[in-house]
Formats: C-alpha cells, sequence, structure tokens
C-alpha cells in the first residue's frame, strides 16, 4: 500500500552534503523545503530530531531563547565515515560558540566593541592596503597561479593577524590546525592534536602578552581583569578560526561565481555602486557554512505547527533558508542588483557572527579590486573540475587556478 502524502513528509531524512553545482546547496534540501519548512531529520547515532529549511522557521528558531547552544552537538550529523572535530570535545568552556547565556554573554561582550561598524570602518584603509599589497604580489608572480593561496586565504588571515596580535608569520601552523578542526575528514585523534597544538600556542602567546602588553585584541584580553589564561584561549580560538575560514572561502568561491556569470562581474567591475549589494548577495548565494546553526530545545516548544521536544536537537541550513522562495525572488539566481536584505549567511539572534562586518568591509573591498586590476581575469583551464570542500564546516574551493 503506497504511503500517503505526510506519512511521506513525516518520515526522518538524513543530513545530505553531496552538491549538484559548486554554488548552490544539495538539491535534496530543495525538495525537503518543498515538502514542509520542518521535518524529521535522523542523526547518525540514531537521534531523532528537526531539520529547518525554510526561512520563517529558521528566523523563529534562532531567536527563540528555548533553544540552546550548550548541548547541540551532541549528536552527530555527518556521515558515519566522517567525524565533526567541533563534536569530538575538548574545546575551552569559553569557546563561546557552545555557550548560553549568561555565559556566551560574560564572554562576548567584552569582544562587541572590536567588531562594531564604526571600528570597521576604521580598519578600511589598512584592508585596502592589504589588498593592494596581495594585487601587487599576484603581478608580480604573473599567471598562472592559484588565487586562494596567493588572495583568498592570506587576505583575511593577515587581517585577523593584525586585528587580534598574532604573528602572521606564525600562520603555516595555526592555519594548519585551524584546517584540521573544520574538516569533517579529520579523525577524532588528529582534531585533538590540532586541538593541543593551537592551544598551546596560544597559551604561551598570551603568557608573552600578559607580560609584555601589546596594543592589540589579545593584549588588550590578556591584560584585562576577569579571565583566566584558559578563558582567554577559547575566546581567541575561537575568533582565529571564525575570522578567517568563512571570508577565505568566500573570496574564492565567490570569485568563482563571478567568473561563472560574467554578466555580473562585468557589473561590479563597471559600477562601483553595486559593491554593497553585490557583497549581500554573495554571502545569500553561496552561504558557505555547510550543516547550518545547530540548537537543542531546553523545553518543548512549538514551531511551524510542530512540538519539539525538550532535549531535541534542531538543524538549521542556513543555505536552504536563503534560497527560499517564500522570502527571496528567483533564489537560485545570483542577482547583484537585489534588493532583498535579510539573508541568514552569518545567522540570527544572539549567535550571530561577531565578525560579520569585518568579513563585510574585506569582501568589499577585496572583490572590486580583483576584477579591476586584472580585467581579464579567468580560469586556466576551464574544463578542468575546481576541488571543494564537501565534507567541511565552511563550503569553498581548496584551489582556484586563475590567468589573465
Amino acid at each position: 500500500m503506497p504511503e500517503s502524502p505526510r506519512e511521506t513528509q513525516s518520515a526522518p531524512v538524513t543530513m545530505p552534503f553531496d552538491r549538484s553545482t559548486y554554488f548552490d546547496p544539495p538539491p535534496r534540501l530543495a525538495e525537503y523545503r518543498r515538502e514542509s519548512p520542518i521535518r524529521r531529520l535522523a542523526f547518525t547515532d540514531g537521534h531523532l530530531g528537526w531539520l529547518v529549511t525554510g526561512y520563517d522557521t529558521a528566523r523563529a528558531v534562532l531567536a527563540d531563547p528555548r533553544f540552546s547552544n550548550r548541548d547541540a552537538f551532541l549528536h552527530p550529523i555527518v556521515p558515519p565515515e566522517f567525524t565533526n572535530p567541533l563534536q569530538t570535545g575538548g574545546f575551552p568552556p569559553s569557546f563561546f560558540l557552545f555557550t548560553d547565556p549568561p555565559d556566551h554573554t560574560r564572554y562576548r561582550k567584552p569582544l562587541t566593541g572590536h567588531f562594531t561598524v564604526r571600528r570597521m570602518r576604521l580598519l578600511q584603509e589598512r584592508v585596502a592596503q592589504i589588498v593592494e599589497e596581495r594585487l601587487a604580489e599576484m603581478e608580480r608572480l604573473g599567471p598562472p597561479l592559484d588565487l586562494v593561496a596567493e588572495f583568498a586565504l592570506p587576505i583575511p588571515s593577515l587581517v585577523i593577524c593584525e586585528l587580534l596580535g598574532v604573528p602572521y608569520t606564525d600562520r603555516a601552523a595555526f592555519q594548519r590546525d585551524s584546517r584540521l578542526l573544520t574538516d569533517f575528514t579529520t579523525t577524532a585523534e588528529e582534531a585533538a592534536a590540532a586541538l593541543g597544538s593551537l592551544g598551546g600556542y596560544l597559551y604561551e602567546l598570551i603568557l608573552r602578552k600578559r607580560a609584555t602588553p601589546t596594543d592589540d585584541l589579545l593584549g588588550e584580553l590578556a591584560s584585562a581583569e576577569g579571565f583566566t589564561v584558559e578563558e582567554i584561549i577559547g575566546m581567541s580560538m575561537l575568533l582565529l578560526i571564525a575570522g578567517y575560514e568563512t571570508t577565505a572561502n568566500l573570496l574564492g568561491l565567490g570569485t568563482l561565481a563571478l567568473l561563472d556569470n560574467p554578466g555580473q562581474l562585468a557589473l561590479l567591475r563597471d559600477d562601483p555602486s553595486v559593491a554593497d549589494g553585490a557583497v549581500e548577495e554573495l554571502l545569500r548565494h553561496l552561504s558557505v557554512v555547510t550543516v547550518g546553526s545547530t540548537r537543542s530545545a531546553t523545553e518543548d516548544v512549538e514551531i511551524g505547527g510542530h512540538t519539539i521536544a525538550a532535549g531535541e536537537t534542531v538543524v538549521v541550513s542556513l543555505a536552504a533558508a536563503n534560497r527560499d522562495p517564500l522570502r527571496f525572488d528567483s533564489p537560485d539566481d545570483l542577482d547583484l542588483t537585489r534588493q532583498a536584505p535579510g539573508h541568514l549567511a552569518f545567522g540570527h539572534g544572539i549567535h550571530q557572527c561577531l565578525g560579520q562586518q569585518l568579513a563585510r568591509i574585506e569582501l568589499k573591498i577585496a572583490f572590486p579590486a580583483l576584477i579591476r586590476r586584472f580585467p581579464g581575469l579567468r580560469l586556466a583551464d576551464p574544463g578542468a573540475p575546481i576541488p571543494v570542500r564537501t565534507y567541511a564546516t565552511v563550503h569553498g574551493v581548496e584551489r582556484l587556478p586563475v590567468t589573465w
């Protein structure tokens, strides 16, 4: 006897990861969203939770204080052959991605003032200088070259290092550890080693800053009263990893998206006034955070006509919500002139990305500068596949060989 539509809709699904294009979310997410903006999700360990794919439902969950971050990562969502390093444990309690108020407020509040719109605007000149230095180096090296290695990765790495007070000469080690801690192909043993390595590095750095204060964010935290060295390690670890991973992947994948849409690229190159909207559209269109935001219900909650029971885990697919046709017209099109604010690429609610204004400044400066300096920018081998990060916390391209 065939299942009824309601029975089919209520059947638990697994989280999809495989994409059919470089830029679009896994196509099954759109199928799930067409059926219902929220539905049952089967986790790898057998836990039954929920998957949110609709825009309005996503905002409702992310803004509701009855959903907690503290126990959100108890149940694995990745395929059984992979590991999510965020779920292996060992992160300091002050790694405030895993906290709720009042702890979350205590760790985040001292950092907020460093990432305001006003403070980020003061950084524009330095960001522009860094971008120009990287473009000059690309010109010196000459084509072909890997845009990720020479442009997308160095710019946010340099910026976050200067802001935090982390020596850029140490980047190889912390980029290696960060990569391991955001990659689902990392083993539990590798994740523990990377966590220990990064934590040990930050421990030594913070002790040096306590002995000799410096005029940077980590120097300020190291000199402030009220935080232990271990707490500062957790706070700075999150800032260091998040401060360049998403922006670097957006710069690489966003450049590929523009090359794939030459009309949109020409618009951004020839009309400086579209830069702000173009960055918001690239953020919405690409939504590089792979799984999304995860929460656990602290009590029974009614959302979208369903009862989320206390203790159940909810995964909010930011990528699916940002492609919801009930919120965005022609959501699968890249349209740099789109007038539709309110995307969820940086999340929503109290856990909305702390560094979102910094990312915006970097992207608004870097994209136009790149395509104006190299108007003939194109793929070095148009027929060759581009390696991507399918099984990772952040989606992006591994390498992007270009010429001009």
